[in-house]
C-alpha cells in the first residue's frame, strides 16, 4: 500500500470527461462520495482518464452509509454503496442506481508463522468468533478445521467497521446465510451494534488495525488486503469447498446473477452455489438522481462510467475485481437513457 492509498480515507480522484454524451464547452467540476470497497479501482482508473482528458472529479472515499446520505441530500453528483438499494427506496428519494465492478469480501488474520490461504473456515465458525463466542485461536471449531496449522493459545481480537459500510452489508448477509444465531441475534446492515472487537473506519481502517494488532481477524475487499500484503484466509462455500479468494471464486459466484430480472439492479451475491464460488462476493453500485439540476455534471458522471466500462475491465482483473459483462452494460446504459433525466425531461444519455 502506498502513502497516498493509506491515506484515503477521504480521498480526491482526479477524473476528467469522457466520450459518449452531450459534449459541455467547459470543463465541469464533478463530485462523489461513498464506497470505500472499489476506492482502488476508482483510483486507477481516474489515473488512466485523466491522462486522456480534462474535467475533475473529486471522490470522497468515507463508507457507503456517507455515501447514499450524501446523494439524498444532492451534495454530489453521484454516491456510491455496496449496498444496494431497494425498488421502493430508490423511489422516494428519486434515485436510479446501477452496478459499476464487482468483488469479493475476505476475512484478514494477524497470526504468526501463517502464510496467505493456509487457515480455513466455514460460515458457522466466522460468525461465532464475530459474536464473541468463539474467543481463542485453538477453539476447538477452528482446529478441527486446521489440523496441520499450529494456532496459538491466544486471544482473539476482532476488528470491524465503525462507520455505515457496504462492505460490512455484504460480510453479515453472508453471515445471515450461513449462520442461524447470527441472524437471529444479530443482522444484516451497513451499521450493527457489533457484539465484539474494535472498530476502524472504511477499508483501509479495518486493514491497518489488523496489520497493528497481532492475533486479529476482520474483514476487507480484497484488493486492500492484496494491496496491504495481508494474510486472507479460505473459506467453506454452499458446496461445501474450501476455496481462496481470487479472480476465478469472484467470478464463479458472479456467473450467478440474474441482472435482468432484478428491479432497480438489487443483486445481492453471496453464498452463491458453485464448486468455485466464493461465497462472500458482491457489487458495488452507483447512485443518482433520476431528474437532475445539473444535466452536464450528470453527462460527465456518465462519460466517466462509459469509459470505465469500455476500457477499465483489464484494469479491473489485475486488481482481482470482476467487470460487469457487456451484457448488463447494455441493461446499464438503457437504464441511464431512460431514467437520468434534465428538469425539462429531456434524456442527459443519448
Amino acid at each position: 500500500m502506498n502513502a497516498k492509498f493509506g491515506r484515503g480515507l477521504i480521498a480526491s480522484l482526479t477524473l476528467a470527461a469522457g466520450l459518449g454524451a452531450t459534449t459541455t464547452a467547459f470543463a465541469v467540476d464533478i463530485t462523489g462520495a461513498g464506497a470505500t470497497f472499489p476506492y482502488p479501482i476508482y483510483a486507477k482508473w481516474a489515473e488512466a482518464y485523466k491522462a486522456k482528458t480534462g474535467t475533475s472529479m473529486n471522490y470522497q472515499s468515507i463508507g457507503s452509509g456517507g455515501g447514499i446520505k450524501q446523494i439524498q441530500a444532492k451534495t454530489v453528483d453521484f454516491g456510491a454503496s455496496d449496498k444496494p438499494l431497494k425498488l421502493e427506496e430508490l423511489d422516494k428519494h428519486g434515485l436510479m442506481q446501477f452496478p459499476a465492478v464487482m468483488g469479493g469480501v475476505v476475512p484478514v488474520i494477524n497470526l504468526a508463522d501463517i502464510t496467505p490461504g493456509q487457515i480455513k473456515l466455514n460460515g458457522t465458525v466466522l460468525a461465532d468468533i464475530f459474536l464473541g463466542k468463539i474467543k481463542k485461536w485453538n477453539d476447538p471449531a477452528i482446529v478441527a478445521l486446521n489440523k496441520d496449522a499450529k494456532l496459538p493459545d491466544d486471544a482473539i481480537t476482532v476488528v470491524h467497521r465503525s462507520d455505515g459500510s457496504g462492505t460490512t452489508f455484504i460480510f453479515t448477509n453472508y453471515l445471515s446465510n450461513v449462520s442461524p444465531t447470527w441472524k437471529t441475534q444479530e443482522c444484516e446492515e451497513a451499521s450493527v451494534a457489533w457484539p465484539a472487537g474494535v472498530g476502524g473506519k472504511g477499508n483501509e481502517g479495518v486493514a491497518s488495525y489488523v496489520k497493528q494488532i497481532k492475533n486479529s481477524i476482520g474483514y476487507v475487499e480484497f484488493a486492500y488486503a492484496l494491496q496491504s500484503k495481508m494474510t486472507y484466509t479460505q473459506l467453506q462455500n454452499r458446496d461445501g469447498q474450501f476455496v481462496k479468494p481470487d479472480e476465478e471464486s469472484f467470478k464463479a459466484a458472479a456467473a450467478n446473477a440474474q441482472w435482468d430480472k432484478a428491479p432497480g439492479f438489487y443483486e445481492i451475491l453471496t453464498d452463491e452455489p458453485g464448486k468455485q464460488s466464493w461465497p462472500i462476493t458482491g457489487a458495488t453500485f452507483i447512485l443518482m438522481h433520476k431528474i437532475q439540476s445539473k444535466p452536464e455534471n450528470a453527462a460527465e458522471v456518465l462519460k466517466f462510467f462509459d469509459w470505465a466500462y469500455a476500457n477499465g475491465g483489464k484494469m479491473a482483473l489485475e486488481m482481482d475485481y470482476i467487470p460487469m459483462p457487456d451484457s448488463v452494460v447494455k441493461l446499464v446504459k438503457g437504464a441511464w437513457k431512460a431514467q437520468i433525466k434534465d428538469a425539462s425531461g429531456k434524456a442527459v444519455w443519448n
